[in-house]
């Protein structure tokens, strides 16, 4: 995948010293004759879903097309956008809010090019100045024995403050190939985040584990690893890849000192993670859970995501930590429905008294909200954490005990 810091760092016109998307932004904002060259090199994806950058208050909206394209923010008319030089880039920039999402949708006569939200982030999603950076690894590639014939990428990034051969907190990531390398800057910005936060002694530092669902020859098996309820994914987690992690750094073998996360069917594999092993994982991060029937095969005798609820809410109550999020457009399929299926397992959580939040928001299936969230959400699932214990019961807080269940209601429709 293209690095974007290594490719803007070059561009002779722009100014020295300043972050890769200031850059980027600074070329649109002059209207630069390189600006189509350093979009088409720089973004990655750039087909209309990832199709935006962010600094400070300046949206930088870009989509590729052979005829004149325009685009509509937060449900607006649409409006043209300029073309990127002689390039068949099209752009706009945008000033916005912080501290809050913002939708976009990119057309061209009348078709759609794609659409997506995009995050307002917050302070400590941009550098601080002071702050030690981490180190992300080269990519490596593991081959599973528990699912045959399957290979996946995974990287390592390292807080500063890691020492390799001291036990060290640990993170795993779902989806990694999306937090890796400079496309985290359109997305989770986790390693600005987390740095910041381990620079402001919010979180411990600690190993992310960045793993990227596997393939066989060319089939994909991310639902397969990510949509199934069971203990397998947990199984090779545990058995192939944290062995593997630790031929580098040494990693802490306490539920408390072990967290899980993941977007959409990324987020229902961590809390599956955790469900089965809660000896091993305590912590939990679900963005845009897929907590429906993707994997839902009754001939199998196999339930979907759908079943997670029922097990919070009818099994015995086990020591995790949760934080989940999720919004009010999100998807309504076949499988089922994202919004009330995240709503079901929220008010598992909340009935049988584990120590949870849960943000529920406006977005469609996009990790704008999650990324606006992450300082916040990792500062409060690592809180009061002490490297000097091995366990912690969790506790629901009384902000939360205080409050009602979640309830439905309808806004788009006349309620009688």
């Amino acid at each position: 995948m293209t690095r974007l810091a290594l490719l803007l760092a070059g561009a002779f016109f722009l100014p020295a010293q300043t972050h890769p998307i200031e850059q980027l932004i600074a070329a649109a904002r002059e209207n630069s004759p390189e600006l189509g060259s350093l979009l088409a090199r720089g973004l990655p994806g750039m087909k209309g879903r990832d199709g935006a950058v962010v600094w400070g208050q300046d949206f930088l909206f870009a989509v590729e097309s052979p005829e004149a394209a325009m685009v509509s923010i937060n449900n607006q008319p649409p409006t043209p956008m300029r073309r990127a030089g002689t390039s068949n880039f099209w752009y706009k920039l945008a000033t916005l809010r912080l501290g809050a999402t913002h939708s976009y949708t990119y057309t061209a006569n009348g078709r759609s090019l794609g659409a997506y939200e995009v995050a307002g982030y917050n302070p400590d999603s941009y550098p601080i100045p002071g702050t030690p950076q981490g180190k992300l690894s080269a990519m490596h590639t593991h081959t599973s024995r528990i699912y045959p014939g399957m290979t996946a990428n995974y990287w390592i990034y390292a807080n500063a403050g890691v020492d390799p051969d001291k036990p060290s907190p640990v993170t795993v990531w779902q989806d990694g190939e999306t937090i890796a390398g400079d496309v985290d800057l359109l997305r989770l910005r986790l390693q600005l985040v987390s740095d910041n936060l381990v620079h402001k002694k919010l979180i411990p530092p600690m190993v992310h584990i960045l793993i990227a669902p596997g393939t066989v020859g060319s089939k994909a098996l991310r639902s397969t690893q990510y949509d199934t309820v069971s203990n397998v994914y947990g199984k090779y987690l545990l058995e192939e890849i944290l062995p593997e992690v630790e031929k580098t750094y040494k990693l802490r073998a306490d539920a408390y000192s072990r967290a899980i996360a993941g977007a959409s069917s990324g987020a229902i594999c961590a809390f599956n993670a955790a469900w089965y092993f809660p000896e091993q994982f305590s912590r939990v991060l679900s963005h845009i859970g897929s907590y429906s029937g993707i994997q839902w095969h009754p001939e199998k005798n196999e339930d979907g995501g759908y079943i997670v609820s029922h097990k919070v809410r009818r099994e015995p109550r086990k020591n995790l930590r949760v934080w989940m999020s999720d919004g009010s457009n999100d998807i309504e399929n076949q499988s089922g429905s994202w919004p009330l299926n995240n709503i079901e397992l929220a008010n598992g959580l909340k009935l049988k008294g584990y120590d949870f939040h849960f943000r529920f928001g406006t977005s469609i299936h996009a990790i704008a909200q999650g990324a606006l969230d992450l300082p916040e959400s990792l500062a409060w699932l690592w809180r009061d954490y002490q490297a000097s214990n091995t366990q912690q019961r969790y506790e629901m807080e009384e902000s939360e005990r205080v409050k009602p269940l979640f309830r439905v209601s309808i806004t788009n429709r006349e309620a009688w």
